[in-house]
């Protein structure tokens, strides 16, 4: 049997929202053992005084595996 755990985390890019995605997704697999998928739950932007789009950032669930 397994169990396995989800946790959120939030990532992002100067590039755009699939690029937070790949980095939060790498980094997150970098440190949790057994990542097996992730689901974006949110998206969000930083803009600057002028409403330029500074940073693209995307909140993601993250499911792991739990090692017996």
């Amino acid at each position: 049997m397994s169990v396995a755990r989800v946790t959120e985390i939030i990532s992002s890019s100067k590039e755009s929202f699939e690029d937070a995605v790949k980095k939060g997704v790498k980094r997150a697999a970098a440190t949790l053992k057994n990542v097996r998928g992730a689901w974006v739950e949110g998206q969000k932007v930083v803009c600057d005084s002028q409403g330029n789009i500074t940073e693209y950032r995307a909140i993601l669930k993250v499911t792991f595996i739990l090692e017996d």
